[in-house]
């Protein structure tokens, strides 16, 4: 099922209309899970850091051993022909995708050169400024780089998150705070996660076990160059609970403010509206 409506799709080399199938059967990355994807935005006439998001696909790729063949400047020109086409004010979620097509010796392993890409555009509204979510503990891990690509935006990994998000969901949340595996706090189910205490915006360290996002250190850029202390550190689930305010940072929402953590409520307070704010005003930066 499509994420979105209003659905166009760049494959083989031209655009089509339409959510088109782009996989066969065999390909590898149904069979062996072999495919990433990266996630930008169009809103307000804007796509901030959308170079970034196509360079991070490639980079994903590699780490897959898919072999990427789309230079990013080459992806940001083929996605801002496609979102010409859209009507203005539209916002738009922009999904450039790589899957690898056959497998190398004993089928486990892609085989180079042998890739699949497809870039997704897909109407979705952007979250209004006051939407906020609840966070709640959960069973499953974040995984390290020793068992599991957690150096890629990959397909692979995203079963993790959906338990994740359902047991949070089965909660009465609406997302759930995940640990390490070593038992600190890593991000949540679908986005990177800061707190504020005492006018100091935290969020957990990058220490390879979750995807430190492009928009989580967009927020810090533009934080540090506002004269606001940000800080990566090692957190806890009793530091988010003795928080002054709490947020998800990523690409979908940009800033989404967390009102509650189990018993815990919280204001949607004055930084991260500043925070949000400050975000916005940066993105005037970047028009289509």
């Amino acid at each position: 099922m499509a994420f979105g409506t209003n659905i166009r799709t760049w494959f083989e080399g031209r655009w089509h209309e339409g959510d088109i199938a782009v996989m066969r059967a065999a390909d590898h990355g149904i069979w062996q899970g072999s495919s990433v994807f990266d996630g930008a935005r169009l809103f307000d006439g804007l796509v901030p850091d959308l170079d970034l998001h196509c360079a991070r696909v490639n980079r994903s790729a590699a780490a897959l051993m898919i072999t990427p063949t789309i230079d990013p400047a080459e992806m940001v020109e083929i996605a801002r022909e496609g979102l010409r086409k859209y009507a203005k004010g539209a916002a738009v979620y922009v999904r450039p995708m790589y899957w690898a097509l056959d497998g190398s010796d004993l089928g486990v392993a892609p085989q180079e050169g042998a890739t699949g890409f497809a870039l997704c555009l897909e109407e979705v509204p952007m979250p209004p400024a006051d939407k906020t979510t609840t966070l709640t503990t959960t069973q499953f891990r974040r995984p390290v780089l020793a068992d599991n690509v957690c150096n890629a935006k990959a397909g692979c990994l995203y079963p993790n998150n959906a338990r994740m998000l359902v047991e949070a969901k089965r909660k009465g949340f609406g997302n759930a705070l995940v640990q390490d595996a070593m038992g600190n706090v890593a991000e949540s189910a679908t986005a990177n996660v800061f707190i504020v205490r005492d006018g100091v915006v935290l969020t957990p360290v990058a220490n390879g076990t979750f995807l430190a996002g492009i928009t989580r250190a967009r927020h810090m850029a533009n934080l540090r160059a506002a004269g606001v202390e940000v800080r990566e550190a090692v957190l806890t689930l009793d530091d988010v609970r003795a928080a002054d305010e709490v947020f998800l940072s990523g690409n979908f929402g940009k800033v989404t403010p967390v009102t509650g953590f189990d018993d815990v409520t919280y204001a949607h307070g004055p930084m991260t509206k500043r925070i949000r704010e400050i975000y916005m005003d940066w993105a005037l930066s970047s028009p289509l």
